[in-house]
């Protein structure tokens, strides 16, 4: 019996893209943020992803629960922020799960501040300082420029792990890419009326993203980076609202909003909940939306 040599290129061209798929959809990602979940999702859009924590938990205080364990035991790659933003938690989770490929980023390691410049390092750190960073500050992925940089960095790491389906990684590269920078000029286009605003943040959680826009963060609702707001330190922003140039008071969606809202009380200013990561609210529900979110939002108060 012949056999039609084009039923039998179809076929093997099918069998090869199921192999290629089944490939690329047994690497095993750990994301220590939802943001990096989102973007391995963007870029190995087959593999098997879990996020260790949500746009409503404080990335750097998180239990090593046996869950989160167990799931580092599986992984083939963990991608996390860096800049010791998981210092508290992911170091316990790497020796507990006993998995030696997510121990060294020389194996399945990603830190996405090691791939790009990170904003404010510092040579030296004490405790009197707080909660500080010395590589900088980790929240980078509200840089839309820098977070590209780790888009770049994180695939060529995937193809190291999965070179069998380099082809596939990639083309997802390119694809996000040309979609990414093409937001990028939208959200500059539609952000442009919020340069030189100046607001009151909660920590230094949207530094990147105020840098980015050319927003001024003129106070910081903490005395000192990890220490609730005192009575005392917030009289003393409220001084500094009466000048009459503060656009508004910024707050995470995991952070606590009673020191914001007594501050907006007493100033009239409005409290602004932003979507920290992928899935802080109805519509941060990937990379795009958050973006489009938060500009969203920071327009609606600049009236």
């Amino acid at each position: 019996m012949r056999i039609n040599s084009n039923y039998l290129k179809a076929g093997v061209a099918a069998l090869a893209l199921s192999f290629a798929c089944g490939a690329q959809a047994k690497l095993n990602i750990f994301a220590c943020e939802p943001e990096y979940a989102a973007l391995a999702k963007e870029l190995a859009p087959d593999a098997k992803i879990y996020a260790a924590t949500t746009a409503m938990q404080d990335p750097h205080q998180v239990q090593a629960r046996p869950s989160l364990i167990a799931k580092m035991r599986q992984a083939d790659l963990a991608v996390c922020a860096g800049a010791d933003l998981e210092v508290g938690w992911l170091p316990m989770l790497q020796m507990k799960s006993a998995n030696a490929q997510v121990r060294s980023t020389d194996k399945g390691l990603f830190y996405a501040a090691e791939h790009t410049q990170t904003l404010d390092k510092l040579a030296q750190v004490d405790r009197s300082m707080g909660d500080v960073h010395a590589q900088g500050n980790p929240h980078l992925h509200f840089d839309p420029e820098r977070l590209l940089e780790v888009a770049k960095a994180l695939s060529a790491k995937m193809v190291s792990l999965d070179p069998d389906n380099r082809a596939a990684y990639e083309s997802a590269l390119a694809d996000f890419s040309q979609r990414w920078q093409a937001a990028i000029a939208g959200w500059q286009s539609q952000a442009a009326p919020l340069k030189g605003k100046k607001v009151i943040a909660y920590h230094t959680s949207f530094r990147y993203l105020f840098n980015w826009l050319g927003m001024e963060q003129v106070g910081d609702l903490e005395p000192k980076p990890g220490l609730p707001p005192s009575t005392g330190h917030l009289a003393s922003l409220q001084g500094r609202a009466g000048q009459g140039d503060v656009m508004a008071i910024i707050v995470a969606s995991y952070q606590d909003e009673r020191g914001a809202n007594w501050l907006g009380e007493r100033t009239g200013l409005p409290v602004v909940n932003l979507p920290m990561s992928v899935g802080g609210n109805d519509d941060a529900q990937n990379l795009f939306g958050l973006y489009d979110s938060v500009i969203h939002l920071l327009l609606g108060v600049n009236r």
